[in-house]
């Protein structure tokens, strides 16, 4: 025992010398970049030099850690040190809805974006509480191990098994595609490349890890991750929080600002230019439903009008411009009056949203009736609940106990992925602020001559679905806060350029976002794998599979699965945050009764297991698509006006329910499945 603490002690000094270098390295790398810059270096080949040599050394790492062992490549030999375990978490963790769209949800939302740091934060504290610590203590290699075992016995394990692994490759696809979403939006605006192939070339980095090293290489990988995301996220908030408050540190000097940007909101509410343009925008919303309410005559009348107006700039000759927008306009006009509902109703429902009166950022809940705020608490609360149970319940997470050398070194584990991710989390309030204060102060007002150069930049990353946009809709030449639409995506991303830091920074923002993406997937990708690989080639095709084919298949299966989720981003199926949230209401649905249950109850067996999952699914997705305008529901139809993203506040009651009572009325588990329970939570298995 004394030899193997040893040993595990000169691995983590090991580990901390290098990581120490690694530290030092890329702290000299940003300080010739910004010397370069100096000097007149152009920024285009910054970002270049950015994306290069973040990819070249995850690319590194990966060939340097290339296994086909089945325990590196599964759970990296169960030998990864509580600390660095915990910063690899953190990196897998801290995901694109993390590291971009959450400030930029509480810059759009104030006081209601606070639920997913809550609930993200919280489900933290149930996975080191119900779950990690009886994962370490089993000691397999998936979730779906997990719950087979628990389960299973003779009779229902390969049900419960094949469940789990649909359910894995569930949630982890809806993730994943998230965050090749966010790695195409990254390299697109720092290469110049258009969006899909930026999504592919995002897509070679991530491979070259995961392929080739599995969860070797992504641990050591993520620990790298980590310490650039960490200096991406904090130096452009360290930087406005001392700009605006003399404080460099914006966890304390936010609320200093929120007094002075309440000041501020206060001041739009009332000014007579900004209800001007909500007043254009409603009334551009009321133009819209009175098309709505005279389809079909009304989209025959606009189609005739535009064909007219086409008909006549070609005969009085006007200028190529002229003509070529005409025609465009023609081209994108509603093909159908079944089209024209679709468009019409998203174009009513932005001018809507765009025409509603300056939100107060601390406010909690804010609504025009006590009904609407009532409404908005109870969305709060749901979400917060939907996030907390999902983050105990994904398996790109859960995996990740498995890696510690211990049951006592997967808790130390959990406890510093809390302090790592909290050293992000805490910071993300307080540049949604920093931010927020600078729009309204030094934007808002300003001469639309001179509107700021990341203005155009960012309008232009993705032409089809403008991330900014700013138009003068009174036409008085002065910016309203109600003529700029912010997409949340953008906001964290052009930060360094808001705030009027040097373009090496925006560099190293940009590889912050993209290391945060590139771990998650990693980690999302690896765990679809092995699920295929392990859970159902290996323990249900094949059980007498060699390791290396083991492996090979698993690689081969990772490869197929990256290529269909780079397919799917690249159509760009809706936000980040909403991408994610969709996630996370599905592992709380469909695991984390099962996971929890099967932990402390030991009449819980494999019909109910069964039950639980399929019933939980069913519930969480049919609200889903019955109450989501995108996928063809209609929100008329919610249940006490949850939004549809916190379906698994339905979902997670429901398969706990059927869990509860399908194990009741049917046969107990055998005694294997019961002494099983006692096994993980008895101390003496550490």
């Amino acid at each position: 025992m004394s030899s193997s603490r040893a040993a595990q002690r000169a691995f983590f000094q090991r580990l901390t010398r290098y990581y120490g270098f690694f530290t030092l390295g890329f702290g000299a790398f940003l300080v010739a970049l910004a010397v370069l810059e100096n000097e007149g270096m152009p920024r285009v080949w910054i970002g270049y030099m950015f994306m290069f040599a973040t990819i070249v050394l995850y690319a590194s790492i990966g060939l340097v850690s290339r296994t086909s062992n089945v325990a590196e490549y599964y759970v990296a030999g169960r030998r990864v040190p509580a600390l660095y375990n915990g910063m690899a978490t953190a990196a897998d963790w801290i995901s694109a809805a993390s590291f971009i769209s959450l400030a930029g949800g509480l810059y759009l939302h104030g006081f209601d974006g606070l639920a997913y740091i809550m609930g993200w934060t919280g489900g933290y504290c149930l996975v080191a509480l119900l779950i990690a610590p009886y994962l370490r203590k089993f000691g397999q290699y998936t979730i779906p191990d997990f719950l087979a075992a628990r389960y299973g016995g003779a009779r229902g394990g390969r049900a419960v098994r094949l469940v789990a692994v649909a359910a894995t490759i569930l949630i982890s696809f809806t993730y994943v595609v998230a965050q090749i979403y966010a790695v195409g939006l990254i390299a697109s605006r720092f290469t110049g490349v258009d969006f899909s192939v930026g999504i592919f070339l995002g897509l070679a980095s991530i491979l070259v890890c995961s392929f080739l090293g599995g969860m070797r290489a992504i641990t050591w990988t993520q620990v790298a991750q980590y310490i650039i995301i960490l200096a991406a996220f904090l130096i452009p908030a360290m930087w406005l929080s001392a700009k605006h408050s003399g404080n460099p540190i914006p966890q304390v000097a936010y609320g200093k600002l929120l007094p002075q940007l309440s000041a501020r909101e206060a001041a739009l509410i009332v000014d007579d230019k900004e209800a001007q343009v909500r007043s254009i925008f409603r009334q551009r919303a009321a133009d819209y439903q009175h098309r709505l309410d005279g389809l079909p005559a009304s989209w025959e009348n606009g189609r005739a009008t535009l064909q007219h107006h086409l008909d006549s700039v070609r005969q009085r000759n006007a200028s190529l411009i002229e003509i070529r927008s005409a025609e465009r306009a023609l081209i994108a006009y509603p093909k159908n009056a079944t089209d024209a509902v679709g468009a019409w109703t998203a174009l009513r429902d932005e001018n809507l949203a765009r025409a509603r009166p300056v939100t107060p950022h601390a406010v909690p809940f804010p609504g025009a009736s006590r009904e609407e705020s009532d409404s908005k608490r109870n969305n709060f609360l749901a979400l917060a609940f939907c996030m907390m149970l999902g983050t105990a319940a994904l398996p790109h997470i859960l995996m990740r106990s498995y890696t510690t050398p211990s049951v006592d070194q997967a808790r130390i584990s959990v406890f510093w992925t809390l302090f790592f991710i909290l050293l992000i989390y805490l910071t993300i309030p307080a540049l949604a602020v920093l931010v927020k204060y600078d729009v309204y102060t030094a934007l808002v007002g300003s001469d639309f001559a001179h509107l700021p150069t990341w203005v155009s930049y960012w309008a232009n990353v993705d032409r089809a679905n403008p991330l900014i946009s700013i138009a003068d809709i009174n036409a008085d030449g002065i910016v309203q806060l109600a003529e700029i639409a912010i997409d949340g995506d953008v906001l964290v991303l052009a930060t360094p350029e808001i705030a009027g830091l040097p373009y090496v920074i925006s560099g190293l923002v940009a590889a912050g976002g993209l290391a945060a993406a590139l771990s998650t997937a990693d980690g999302l990708l690896l765990a679809i794998s092995n699920a295929l690989s392990h859970d159902v080639y290996y323990k249900t095709i094949d059980p007498k599979a060699s390791t290396q084919k083991r492996v090979t298949i698993s690689k081969l299966i990772l490869l197929g699965v990256a290529f269909v989720a780079a397919y799917s981003a690249s159509t760009r199926p809706g936000d980040i945050l909403s991408l994610v949230g969709a996630a996370f209401s599905l592992a709380a649905s469909t695991l984390f009764p099962a996971l929890v249950v099967g932990v402390f109850w030991r009449r819980a067996n494999h019909y109910g297991a069964l039950a639980g999952m399929a019933t939980g699914y069913l519930v969480c997705q049919f609200y889903m698509l019955h109450t989501n305008p995108t996928l063809g529901g209609s929100t008329a139809d919610q249940w006490f006006h949850i939004a549809p993203i916190s379906a698994g506040v339905f979902g997670v009651p429901a398969g706990l329910l059927a869990l509860v009572l399908v194990s009741l009325v049917t046969p107990a588990p055998d005694a294997r499945s019961a002494a099983l329970v006692t096994h993980v939570r008895t101390p003496e298995g550490d």
